[in-house]
């Protein structure tokens, strides 16, 4: 009764969460394309775009990206096999289990007229598919806590669901091996099945399992003739063989059972197995009802995002679906901090202690903002610091292992922050770092040769990467690939420095030069002049540190 009371509950809670959750899809805003757009408008175009989707060719499309990205994770193995082993071990096993076990009676039993959870192979896949789950939990652990993968922040969502995770397949597991060694579950199975009158019987069939079994009963203690043996093996074979194999098929649940032989009876008289029952149902109905709220509700909204993402494109697509879209790809976020890893300005947070400069940490900034949550003039000044210091360069939307477009998400949020009022601290930090030096065009000034500033220099060789514009010698490499450069007739009298000169301007010490030109701020991140540097000078990277300490130089005479 209580199973069943339960069940409905979880499925009340897990469908109007459901609904909730996908209503929002129609209803966040996410820049001012969208704050036009109604919810019906977006409603119809989404059925609309789903119809003649699905009746065109774009549905071989979809079937690639289901397989492959969805089914198979690619995109999660392209950037790293560990982590795409475990997450098709904690996907993959939970839900098979899901689907053979926990909905057996919908699916399993359907498909197989002989199915009962304690035959083999069912006992075997059921333990090999726990097995996998617990082994991506073990990694999921090892990578957060002992590896410290950069950039991947753990949160009490986080917790929650390793939390949940862990209950449901250790009770799962300890409830299988306690139910191996107990005998009152093997009493009530007797008594159904067996329907054995003669005490000479009862205690073969009993005998029997206490021996192949690793039941353990209060009465049986010493060795067992032979021929009772033999007689509660052909009990077994006419009343049990049917719907039980020998426990050791269930590996896992075999070794826990094995270990808490010793005190087998203390527990079954305490009625344990019942009580982990109780924890390993209720466990896992909770998880059904808290999925929608939860880091867990990307199992759905990830898939959407990477179907949606495969068959929609900016400017061509309806602009209702790409409002809708790109709620969805908030949902979609599995935080799993790989746009973090790839980010060209990630270095920056060690010097400005900002978590939205990071990609994954600025999602649930825009979740707020799209919700339409009023935020303070501290959390703006915040966000708008992150997200300004994004360079556009596509990394993270590249990498994204679910196709989430994050350099629109970026654009988009921009986009809010001036209809707010805030200006681009790209263009107050130009013109307030020009006014101070008052080298932005440089061309027609004379300029006295100064010492060295050694300060200067310490400032900006802390880091390796940064270090390596000492090795430049001139060759102009970076300065002939570069697209800004290459926009303008006459790029010098436009920019004051060009990228070989800015490396020479650091080596000299001379600080006003580097931070002077204009180059330092138009530079587009696209790595061209670093890539093709000869010497292996991280040209980018050294721009991005002088843009950092412009903004540090900036906040302390502020």
């Amino acid at each position: 009764m209580l199973y069943t009371i339960a069940l409905y509950v979880a499925l009340t809670i897990f469908g109007l969460g459901l609904i909730y959750k996908v209503s929002l899809w129609f209803r966040y805003s996410i820049g001012m394309d969208a704050v036009d757009l109604p919810t019906s408008r977006r409603v119809s175009a989404a059925i609309k775009g789903i119809i003649s989707t699905l009746f065109s060719v774009k549905v071989l499309t979809l079937l690639r990206v289901f397989i492959l990205d969805v089914v198979l994770q690619i995109r999660i193995l392209r950037e790293d096999f560990l982590r795409w082993f475990m997450h098709m071990c904690m996907y993959g096993g939970f839900m098979l289990l899901l689907l053979m076990h926990a909905l057996d009676k919908f699916i399993t039993s359907v498909l197989f007229t002989d199915y009962y959870s304690t035959l083999n192979p069912f006992m075997f896949l059921r333990d090999l598919f726990g097995a996998l789950v617990i082994l991506g939990l073990a990694i999921a652990l090892y990578r957060r806590f002992i590896l410290k993968v950069s950039h991947l922040a753990t949160k009490a969502m986080d917790h929650y669901a390793i939390i949940i995770l862990a209950v449901i397949m250790i009770s799962g597991l300890v409830l299988e091996g306690t139910k191996i060694v107990s005998y009152s579950n093997y009493q009530e199975m007797a008594e159904e099945y067996a329907d054995l009158e003669q005490k000479e019987e009862i205690r073969s069939l009993e005998a029997f399992w206490v021996k192949e079994f690793e039941m353990v009963s209060p009465d049986i203690k010493g060795p067992v003739d032979v021929k009772s043996l033999d007689k509660g093996k052909e009990l077994h074979e006419m009343s049990c063989a049917g719907c039980h194999s020998r426990p050791q098929w269930a590996f896992m649940g075999y070794g826990v059972a094995k270990a808490i032989k010793p005190v087998a009876l203390s527990l079954d008289r305490a009625n344990v197995h019942t009580l982990l029952w109780y924890i390993h149902f209720l466990t896992c109905f909770f998880a059904l009802a808290y999925l929608p709220f939860s880091k867990f509700f990307h199992i759905i909204a990830s898939p959407v995002s990477l179907l949606a993402n495969a068959v929609m494109e900016k400017g061509r697509s309806d602009r209702a679906n790409i409002a809708t879209k790109q709620a969805i790809e908030l949902d979609a976020c599995t935080h799993c901090g790989t746009c973090s890893l790839r980010c060209s300005v990630a270095p920056v947070l060690e010097e400005i202690p900002n978590v939205n400069i990071l990609p994954s940490e600025k999602m649930p900034s825009l979740k707020a903002l799209a919700s339409g949550k009023e935020l303070s003039e501290k959390e703006l000044r915040i966000i708008q610091e992150g997200t300004y210091l994004c360079t556009d360069c596509r990394r993270c939307t590249v990498v994204c292992p679910v196709g989430i477009n994050l350099n629109d998400l970026w654009s988009n949020m921009k986009e809010y922050l001036v209809q707010k009022g805030y200006p681009e601290p790209m263009v107050w930090a130009r013109e307030a770092i020009g006014a101070e030096y008052s080298l932005i065009n440089m061309q027609d000034k004379v300029l006295s040769l100064t010492s060295a500033d050694r300060g200067f220099q310490d400032e900006v060789t802390p880091l390796a990467r940064v270090n390596t514009y000492s090795v430049c010698f001139g060759c102009e490499n970076c300065t002939t690939v570069c697209p800004v450069a290459g926009n303008y007739d006459n790029p010098r009298e436009v920019l004051g420095l060009l990228p070989h000169q800015i490396m020479h301007s650091l080596g000299l010490g001379l600080r006003d030069l580097a931070f002077g030109s204009r180059m330092l701020w138009d530079c587009l991140t696209c790595y061209q002049c670093q890539e093709h540097c000869p010497q292996g000078v991280c040209v980018t990277d050294v721009l991005y540190e002088l843009k950092n300490m412009a903004f540090r130089h900036l906040k302390e005479v502020a």
